[in-house]
């Protein structure tokens, strides 16, 4: 019986890495875990940062985009009001039907 449990103790020293260590698995699987947690959370946090700052930026482009609109308005106006279209033609040498030009010449220099 002697020579028996010789041999096993022999054959169990041998192979001390035979046996599965549960802690350690367990304190590696919680590791992974709290990994892959950080990584969601680090993630969602940039995915929130990124949409704050292009909020942003389309806010300042909607506001460009008011203003311009607010002058195109103001110049549409201005150039639908009546009497723009006769200055404007006047401007460019035009005159209305029936009308009699007159060229003054010889004119003082100032």
């Amino acid at each position: 019986m002697a020579a028996i449990s010789a041999s096993r103790t022999r054959s169990s020293a041998s192979h001390p890495a035979a046996r599965v260590r549960w802690d350690k698995l367990g304190r590696l699987a919680m590791l992974c875990v709290l990994v892959a947690l950080v990584y969601l959370y680090a993630s969602a946090g940039l995915h929130m940062l990124s949409t704050w700052h292009q909020s942003r930026h389309d806010s300042a482009a909607v506001a460009s985009m008011e203003h311009e609109h607010r002058q195109l308005v103001r110049q549409h106006q201005q150039l639908t009001a009546p009497g723009t279209l006769e200055a404007e033609a006047r401007q460019l040498g035009m005159m209305r039907q029936g009308e009699q030009p007159y060229v003054i010449s010889r004119l003082p220099e100032n």
